[in-house]
């Protein structure tokens, strides 16, 4: 599905406040869908809710290095 027929987008708390805001994710849906914010009628990334959960923990234990998203 693409990102604009998806509703409930909003920006990660950890994206930031300026022109870097790289993530949204869209609440209310059974998957986890992903997209980046500076390309808002752009593809998907889908994660299930484990998927998402082993995601978002690996990226707290440090396990990815931080990436600029310009």
């Amino acid at each position: 599905m693409i990102s604009s027929e998806r509703t409930g987008w909003f920006k990660s708390s950890y994206s930031g406040g300026s022109q870097a805001d790289c993530l949204e994710v869209a609440h209310g849906h059974p998957d986890i869908p992903v997209r980046d914010s500076k390309s808002t009628p752009g593809p998907t990334l889908t994660f299930s809710a484990t998927g998402w959960t082993a995601f978002v923990t690996a990226i707290k234990d440090g396990h990815f290095t931080a990436a600029s998203c310009s």
